[in-house]
């Protein structure tokens, strides 16, 4: 896979697609690999007529990690209720965005963020009008304190500490059970296809040290609500009815926040990527992309 110097930083990314179609630039969330990004769905949205690019974020998969930024101490974060000592920002994140869009000299791009991601891509749509064409916020938040927590099993699923013992299959499994606790009820995985996916990933890179410091970086991000205000092009939230992690209220409240948003709530859906919605994912994104063609 290609790499790029992108705000000072080694960023590996995939293009799918004709370099002069418009481009769809996938950003996904906490501690996921480029590939979370199944290669159904970029194929989808090429053959919708788009140019698909997905990115391994900072201190994840293949790009620049930060380990000389060290590690924060989350659990002391919660207990307090005071924000982690983050080494960088989601604003920083966003920034990295752009200048992988610089890099690859794209002028501007539809933007699509998955939970973390979807923080990310919003942050990107206001801060950067000029550069994002259309936005599409999925299983993601506003950050508003008052919105509701992660269910006790989700929350555990995010926050409990790695096995004890950290072979290989060990950490497989912990992935594979930390995922089934937030996956889609009406939609499950193939178990080959799931085991598969975090063989890969953890052959790919495993890098916990990084996870933790995006998670800080997302804990200390606080309220967006006023920033969601500012965003003008299209917009579309889609949700799972049935996602413990993100619950349902925090999609509802990132569309109610963007002027002239779409909130399109998906029943049966958790927070994952089911294969069997992909055709409804890209409708959804090539729909709301179509609005806005400059």
């Amino acid at each position: 896979m290609p790499t790029v110097t992108a705000n000072k930083l080694q960023i590996e990314y995939e293009s799918f697609g004709g370099d002069t179609a418009p481009v769809i630039l996938l950003i996904m969330g906490l501690g996921a690999q480029l590939n979370r990004w199944n290669i159904e769905l970029c194929d989808a949205l090429v053959g919708r007529g788009f140019r698909v690019l997905r990115f391994d974020n900072r201190d994840c998969g293949l790009s620049s990690k930060l380990d000389e930024a060290g590690v924060p101490d989350i659990g002391r974060a919660l207990r307090s209720g005071v924000p982690p000592d983050a080494p960088y920002s989601l604003e920083d994140m966003a920034a990295d965005c752009i200048g992988l869009l610089d890099a690859l000299g794209i002028k501007a791009a539809h933007v699509v963020g998955a939970s973390m991601g979807g923080a990310i891509a919003q942050i990107v749509a206001a801060r950067y009008p000029e550069r994002s064409l259309s936005l599409t916020s999925i299983m993601s938040t506003s950050s508003h304190p008052d919105l509701p927590p992660p269910s006790s099993g989700a929350a555990q699923a995010l926050l409990a500490p790695l096995p004890a013992t950290r072979d290989r299959e060990s950490l497989i499994e912990d992935a594979i059970r930390r995922q089934l606790a937030v996956a889609s009820p009406e939609y499950p995985t193939c178990p080959n296809r799931l085991r598969n996916q975090f063989v890969e990933e953890h052959e790919r890179s495993f890098h916990p040290r990084g996870v933790t410091r995006q998670l800080a970086a997302f804990l200390a991000s606080g309220d967006r609500r006023a920033l969601l205000a500012t965003i003008t092009i299209p917009a579309l939230v889609l949700h799972g009815a049935d996602d413990p992690l993100i619950p349902l209220a925090c999609g509802e409240d990132v569309a109610a926040h963007i002027p002239g948003a779409e909130l399109r709530v998906i029943e049966g859906m958790a927070h994952d990527f089911p294969l069997a919605l992909t055709d409804v994912f890209a409708d959804a994104i090539a729909a709301v992309a179509c609005r806005n063609q400059r």
